[in-house]
């Protein structure tokens, strides 16, 4: 039985994805800052639940030791944890920037910082990294988004060539998901931007599920086949 954590396993991607693995006989370890949900949905999958802030180090560290104090290993850490802030740079705050390299950036680094000991230790384990088709294609009111997305993206590829043949890389570049991530931006847009944005997710989103099935594909390979990024968009995304 493999043993995965999650972060930002409160909804969206990290829901979907604690689901579709519970459901194949994985152990998940659900971490997010809304405690009230991470518990409710490890009570339903049998799984167990940890309040993790990425932006903590010692938060992410404390994931890492207490699923390996339970279970006595850590196959995969998901690092799905992110937050976006989509508007033009003129229109946000230095605030709203620090927030993205935090979670975005600074939560996946503590992940690696915390997993990748383990991993050594294990001789085997893997990286999965939430990236974004928004680090592919940039476009306006994305930038510094898409630039953590960018630093993620490298980061990821430096560690795969780092890793050695004991340890997987894997990065999952969504494109427009119908998840909670802008519901932030929403509250702060004009009325008629707010509901094109609706509008936006409702024709051309896709289902988490998707997303949730790539993380399952990779995690299935053998132990000597590394899915190093997947490129993961609606049909109808320009």
């Amino acid at each position: 039985m493999k043993i995965i954590a999650i972060t930002g396993a409160s909804s969206g991607i990290g829901e979907a994805t604690a689901r579709l693995l519970a459901g194949r006989g994985m152990k998940v370890v659900l971490a997010a800052r809304r405690v009230d949900r991470i518990e409710a949905l490890a009570a339903e999958l049998g799984g167990d639940a940890i309040a993790t802030d990425v932006t903590r180090r010692a938060d992410v560290q404390a994931l890492v030791d207490r699923t390996v104090e339970r279970h006595g290993r850590l196959d995969a850490l998901f690092s799905n944890a992110g937050v976006a802030m989509v508007a033009p740079l003129d229109e946000q705050t230095a605030d709203d920037w620090d927030e993205m390299i935090d979670v975005n950036l600074r939560g996946f680094l503590h992940g690696i910082a915390a997993a990748l000991p383990v991993f050594r230790r294990q001789q085997a384990g893997h990286f999965i990294t939430t990236v974004s088709t928004s680090g592919l294609r940039i476009v306006p009111t994305q930038v510094v988004y898409a630039g953590t997305k960018n630093a993620v993206r490298t980061i990821c590829e430096g560690l795969r060539q780092e890793a050695g043949p004991h340890l997987r890389v894997t990065a999952i570049s969504p494109g427009y998901v119908r998840t909670e991530l802008v519901d932030k931006n929403l509250a702060r847009m004009p009325a008629a931007q707010a509901a094109q944005m609706r509008e936006n997710m409702e024709r051309l989103a896709i289902s988490p599920d998707a997303i949730a099935r790539a993380v399952l594909y990779a995690m299935e390979q053998p132990a000597d086949v590394d899915v190093g990024e997947i490129v993961i968009r609606p049909t109808a995304q320009s």
